[in-house]
């Protein structure tokens, strides 16, 4: 009687097992890490610099994207209010991550009244860090 068997030894076959788990898992894990770095991209704005007209009919802000996402800048509020108008006097409206942009803003300001200015992306209207404008005269 002889035996002849023809197949995988289960050692073999449980190495082959473990091999596909693992593959299985890497795959998995980086599927999951690239959703990761998808959702956690954030829009931050921080106001480094500011310079008001000699007529105070405007201000400039220096403007930089602190965030991990590029933003595009859509309105400007002034109190809560709108401002009369706004542009982007250096480069455009989207700001990529590490990029500064000079925003001027026009209203109508008037002497010893703090201004909150919120730029405000166009997605949504995140506020941004803020702040406090004085003009003494």
């Amino acid at each position: 009687m002889s035996s002849s068997n023809k197949g995988l030894s289960s050692v073999i076959g449980g190495i082959i097992l473990i091999a596909i788990t693992v593959a299985v898992s890497i795959a998995i894990a980086a599927w999951m890490g690239g959703l990761t770095f998808t959702f956690m991209k954030t829009e931050q704005l921080l106001i480094t610099g500011s310079r008001w007209s000699d007529d105070t009919a405007y201000i400039d802000l220096t403007i930089k994207n602190v965030g991990t996402d590029s933003t595009t800048i859509s309105t400007v509020q002034i109190n809560d209010e709108p401002a009369t108008s706004f542009t982007v006097v250096s480069g455009s409206p989207t700001i990529n991550p590490g990029d500064m942009r000079v925003v001027r803003i026009s209203s109508n300001f008037a002497p010893g009244v703090k201004y909150n200015s919120l730029p405000q992306p166009v997605e949504e209207q995140r506020s941004f860090t803020c702040l406090w404008l004085h003009m003494d005269q």
